[in-house]
Formats: structure tokens, sequence, C-alpha cells
């Protein structure tokens, strides 16, 4: 069953002073019942204002989005009460105690004062913070307060779960320990849409990807589907001297499908090659007659870093996104 969809999604921001700006572009979204899909792209993509617009937080210019058959525009107080919403930056009260601040949600949700507190022993529990629990959450570190807004968004036990950037700022363990809880709650039928501009964050969690880029949707599958769909391996190269990076181009065009990347410094090149072994034995005779030394040399996979690459002409980095 598919659960969240989203069609022809518009919405255009002008800043004071400036030109007008297309948050979204005719966005067009579907995510299945209990499983994770991933918003791949860069900040300034238009994945924040996807998340704002399907939890009611902005309305669109125009397009229509439903949720469980639930229409977000037209019946928003149906919609708030089955979702849960974790954002960007941890969204609870820094005076307030862990434990403190997801009591105060379930009360928002008119739990009542007894299962408001249960709730809260609960998630405490679940995301390892009992020792803290009793802190005023203004001591905690990032990864800490990550998970209170994380459990803050499980207290109504949502039926749909929506992370915005849900591991920025955190460490590496902590980060892992993140992806285990959303697993987890994917595996109990909780259906998440996660935003990220990790990537190895969406090819270890997610069922499927969309990637997005300039307020639409460019390419959608899993993760193999998408390497799949841009060719076979990658043959890459270091060289000593960046000046000869224009000849080693070349080199690398004529067994390539396409026109190799080039890092900024001109040093680091890739080309994808369907016959990647047959190509770097090419590559390495051409160089070795030609004179041109190199630090490395060799073949690997495409990522999903090559995908968006190839999708969009640059990488998966940050740009501000407007009204994120």
């Amino acid at each position: 069953m598919t659960f969240i969809i989203a069609s022809e999604l518009r919405k255009t921001y002008t800043p004071r002073g400036a030109d007008p700006v297309h948050a979204l572009d005719g966005l067009n979204l579907e995510v299945p019942q209990g499983t994770i899909k991933a918003l791949l792209g860069p900040n300034g993509a238009g994945k924040t204002t996807t998340v704002k617009v399907l939890t009611t937080l902005t309305k669109p210019d125009s397009g229509r989005a439903t949720i469980g058959g639930v229409d977000v525009l037209a019946s928003p107080e149906r919609i708030r009460p089955i979702i849960g919403v974790s954002g960007q930056y941890a969204a609870v009260d820094e005076n307030l105690t862990g434990f403190e601040n997801l009591d105060m949600v379930g009360r928002l949700y008119h739990l009542g004062s007894r299962a408001s507190r249960a709730r809260a022993t609960e998630l405490i529990e679940l995301f390892d913070l009992t020792e803290a629990q009793n802190r005023p959450v203004k001591g905690f570190s990032g990864g800490m307060r990550r998970r209170i807004d994380l459990a803050g968004a499980l207290v109504s036990r949502p039926q749909v779960l929506f992370l915005d950037e849900p591991t920025t700022g955190l460490d590496p363990r902590s980060r892992l320990g993140m992806w285990d809880i959303i697993q987890a709650l994917v595996g109990e039928g909780t259906t998440v849409l996660l935003t990220t501009q990790y990537l190895e964050e969406a090819d270890q969690l997610s069922d499927s990807i969309s990637v997005i880029d300039d307020g639409k949707v460019i390419a959608e599958g899993t993760s193999d589907e998408l390497k799949a769909s841009i060719g076979g391996q990658r043959v890459e190269i270091s060289l000593v001297n960046a000046g000869d990076s224009a000849v080693a181009q070349e080199v690398l065009a004529r067994v390539g499908s396409a026109a190799p990347t080039v890092s900024d410094d001109g040093r680091e090149l890739t080309v994808n090659a369907a016959a990647a072994p047959a190509a770097l034995r090419e590559v390495l005779g051409e160089f070795e007659r030609l004179g041109i030394p190199l630090y490395d040399a060799g073949m690997r996979r495409p990522t999903l870093d090559d995908v968006f690459l190839t999708l969009t002409g640059h990488m998966a980095t940050d740009d501000e996104e407007v009204a994120a």
C-alpha cells in the first residue's frame, strides 16, 4: 500500500531583494507503507520544503498530497495526530530534563498524566538515556539532544515518521546507533520519510531512494538500481603532476562512456567504463607511453555519489536551502 503520495507540488519563495527561488518545482513522490524512503540531495534541493508541506507546516502554491488516504491540505487536523517529526535541529526545551521534555510532549498529545509518564519512561529506556533523564537538556551532548528529539517524535506512536537530516552533527558511533533505532521502528510497521545529504545513510537505511535536485525528483529506485542505471565500474587515476591533467582527460575520454570527472586540483580523475579491466590496462599503457607518472590507479563500483554527480552534474554538497 502506498501510504504517502505527493503530486506536482510547487512552492516558490521570494527572498527580499532577490530573485524568486523555486523550492519545489512539480515534485512527485510515493512512499509504500512500512518502508524507509530516502530523499537524497544537497541542501537547497527542496528536501526540507517537501517535509514541511507533508507535515502541514507549509502550504504549497499548487499540487496535492495525501497520507494514509487523508488529504494533507484539506484535513491537516487529521494528519497531525498520525505523524511524528524530527527536524534538522533538536526541538527541545533546554531548561527541562529529558524526562520532562517527553512527558510534556505526551500531555500536548492529551495522553493523560499516567500514560504520558509511562511513555516517557519507555522511550528513555529505548534511547539509552536513563542515566541522563533527570538532567536539564542544556547539559546534553549533541548526540543526546538528537536522541531526545527523536524520542519526542515517537511519543504518540505515529504511523509516519518524518526525519529531516536526523544524524547531522553526530559522531559516527551516534549515527550508527540512530540507524539501528530507525530500522527497528520500520520493523514495527512505521513508515519513514528520511531526508539526508549523507550518501552512506541513504545507502544503508533506505528501501528506496528519490534523488531530488532543483525542487523535483530526477531519479528513483533502490540503491542498487540507481547505481546500475549509470553503468559499470569506474576507472580512477591519481596524477603526480596536475599539469598532466588535460592529456590524462583525453586518454580517459577515449576509454569511457562519458567525459571523465576531475577534482578541483586536477589530479584525481574518474571515468565510467563498461569494460573497466580492459580500459584500465589501456589507460596504464598509454600513460606509460606518454611518460605520465601516477600516484595510483584502480577500479571501483559506482557509488551514490557517482549517481548524483551523473544525474545533476555536481556533488551532493552543502548549499543553504531557502526557508529550510
